[in-house]
């Protein structure tokens, strides 16, 4: 196929997680007495936040949807002001291996790059300023979930960036990604290959119930699979 775009995930593909997106979000559920598994949390990683907590209130057993949007407002205010305050202080936030040399060879053999996330853009800048990726010669657009009508699983991130770019035919943009969501992001798209990577909240046993085109378990693979 040719590939026009590459549109990856930022946590868990392209950025080091090491659990502490669940683990924020956990405290804030804590902070309405709610007590929400990390299983269960990891699970809508790839969402919208906000459609996430909500996701998981309903799951914990809420059906007053008031009481629901009440307390999802609560937790999705707090979960956004510390992992913003994470980022920030954060002194070994990292690239995942081969995730800048990845966009060097896209940009180098002509295809643009583009990030797309579940975060909104006020969490979004913290990862990129954090990284030096405000300004990456090599990433051309970022888009978050705030910035659409709606997140993940639609296919409204991808659309923006194929827009931005003049891109007509979604059969040359390639989606990668560490969850189930990121997935069917893609299929939702009609992108021409769908990747899922293990090097996330997903296992590769995981990923495979949403029949992506390929599993690599590091970015250093995807080359191979555009060449």
């Amino acid at each position: 196929m040719r590939t026009d775009l590459v549109v990856f995930d930022i946590a868990g593909t392209t950025v080091k997680d090491s659990g502490n997106i669940t683990n924020v979000m956990k405290q804030a559920f804590t902070g309405e007495d709610i007590d929400i598994p990390e299983t269960e949390i990891d699970k809508v990683m790839g969402y919208r936040k906000i459609e996430a907590v909500n996701i998981l209130l309903r799951q914990h057993g809420l059906t007053d949807e008031q009481q629901i949007a009440e307390i999802a407002h609560r937790v999705h205010e707090q979960f956004n002001n510390d992992m913003i305050a994470f980022y920030e202080r954060q002194e070994d936030l990292v690239p995942l291996p081969f995730a800048e040399e990845l966009f060097a060879w896209l940009y180098e053999t002509n295809r643009k790059v583009a990030l797309d996330t579940g975060f909104p853009r006020s969490i979004t800048n913290a990862i990129l300023k954090k990284l030096n990726w405000l300004t990456h010669p090599h990433i051309q657009a970022v888009v978050c979930s705030d910035e659409v009508p709606e997140g993940r699983p639609h296919p409204f991130m991808i659309r923006s960036v194929m827009e931005q770019f003049g891109i007509q035919d979604a059969a040359n943009v390639v989606k990668v990604g560490d969850t189930m969501v990121d997935i069917l992001e893609g299929r939702n798209a009609g992108c021409g290959m769908v990747i899922g990577v293990t090097t996330g909240a997903y296992t590769r046993e995981e990923l495979s119930l949403y029949k992506p085109d390929h599993i690599i378990d590091t970015l250093e693979q995807v080359p191979a699979l555009l060449s």
